[in-house]
């Protein structure tokens, strides 16, 4: 997906209306219009790049840094019992818009919201295997 056919892309140049919580050269906050809870934020840098690993490490610093301080006001602001941030990266991990963006998920205890995480022990040897391949690629 280019920056042109991006709805992100096209809030950021205000052809899409937001719900502005944070914005600044680089980043852009704004409340989430299919949330999970209330305080539902999205946080994203205004350049157009699709996945995590796609963007450069100064831009994402600055990105993190915007991240901490929009987390401190959301969870100021709402008062959950904590709070996620996700970043889906691809299709198959649940990213919608193909454009990076991170969550800030206000939570509370008992609310239901990712109940079950499918956990599961690797088989004897995989484990060193996987770690093997990673290392190999950084």
């Amino acid at each position: 997906m280019s920056g042109d056919d991006c709805i992100f892309c096209k809030m950021v140049a205000d052809q899409i209306p937001v719900t502005k919580i944070y914005e600044d050269e680089i980043v852009l906050a704004f409340l989430d219009i299919g949330p999970i809870s209330d305080g539902h934020t999205l946080v994203i840098l205004k350049q157009h790049f699709e996945k995590l690993h796609e963007c450069p490490p100064q831009l994402l610093g600055q990105l993190a840094s915007c991240l901490i301080k929009i987390a401190r006001a959301v969870a100021s602001a709402m008062k959950p019992d904590g709070y996620n941030v996700l970043c889906n990266n691809g299709r198959a991990a649940g990213q919608l818009v193909g454009h990076l963006h991170f969550h800030i998920i206000p939570r509370n205890s008992g609310d239901g919201l990712f109940s079950r995480w499918p956990a599961y022990k690797y088989e004897e040897g995989k484990i060193g295997e996987i770690a093997t391949r990673i290392r190999k690629n950084l």
